[in-house]
């Protein structure tokens, strides 16, 4: 099992930074009663000013061995870089999807379109898929290259199969076309909005009910609306719950009684809800 240390140090200037220095097993250690081991530690300064950086280079130590501060590091298998950016990790899983796009490429012509279908569901999706509500806050750039690739794995789906006889008709059914991945991200995001709001481990994603001011023939309002944070960037805009908080009001608007409903309901409902959107799905920013 692997050991992880955090620590963190704020300040409103780089002449704060500079008196920063640490050791992080000496404070650790007598806490969780275990063992580090600094070549395996990693460490990064989350900061928008690039002296940042050098000044503290040096100065964070892990067992009395000074560690090199990183561009990016990886957090259960999900890179993020000084920036809180992830478009590091979107190259990545762009790459290694490919990959496989090419490998169901060789194999193609031994399935038919269902298998080759199974197949790109089971093996290169979920590469486009992992851990998508952390880095969901990326520039529409980069998800347009995951999109990219789900529609050259479907090109190889419907490509031609080899004639077979016409009969018995009843095997040729039409396989359904997939759900686009911001489709899938979305009914994912919205179903873990929902069980935020009474699971405890999850209190951190919720967000305070909305205290509705006036009620007119024209505006719908929903007991389930939740206060919708100020964003002053596109990025926290993008993110889960600047992104979230915003469909979850317009969903409940038109799915009522949303608290009464299970996991399961809520996960068809929002589904449904969300065929009847456009992809891309742009939310007004008030």
């Amino acid at each position: 099992m692997g050991q992880r240390a955090f620590t963190w140090a704020t300040g409103d200037t780089v002449e704060h930074l500079q008196g920063f220095e640490v050791d992080v097993v000496a404070m650790n250690t007598q806490q969780v009663k275990v063992n580090f081991a600094p070549e395996k530690t990693q460490a990064m300064v989350v900061s928008r000013s690039p002296a940042a950086g050098p000044a503290v280079e040096g100065r964070l130590r892990f067992g009395g061995v000074p560690r090199p501060l990183q561009e990016a590091v990886k957090v259960l298998g999900v890179e993020v870089d000084r920036e809180l950016r992830f478009d590091g990790h979107i190259k990545h899983i762009a790459k290694k999807a490919s990959h496989r796009v090419s490998a169901l490429r060789r194999v193609a012509r031994f399935l038919d379109r269902g298998g080759k279908l199974l197949l790109y569901k089971a093996q290169i999706r979920p590469y486009l898929e992992y851990a998508a509500l952390s880095w969901m806050s990326c520039a529409a750039s980069h998800t347009r290259r995951l999109d990219s690739i789900q529609r050259r794995a479907l090109r190889l789906v419907d490509a031609a199969d080899p004639p077979d006889p016409p009969d018995p008709p009843a095997l040729f059914e039409p396989v359904s076309p997939l759900d686009s991945l911001e489709h899938r991200r979305d009914v994912a995001a919205l179903v873990v909005f929902h069980k935020a709001q009474g699971v405890p481990h999850l209190a951190g994603l919720r967000q305070p009910p909305r205290v509705a001011t006036r009620s007119t023939r024209t505006v719908l309002t929903s007991g389930d609306a939740v206060e919708v944070p100020r964003s002053r960037a596109s990025q926290h805009q993008r993110t889960f719950v600047g992104r979230v908080s915003r469909m979850w009001n317009i969903f409940t608007a038109a799915v009522p009684h949303i608290q009464e409903m299970n996991t399961q309901s809520v996960k068809l409902a929002a589904n449904r809800w969300r065929l009847l959107k456009p992809t891309p799905l742009s939310l007004v920013i008030l």
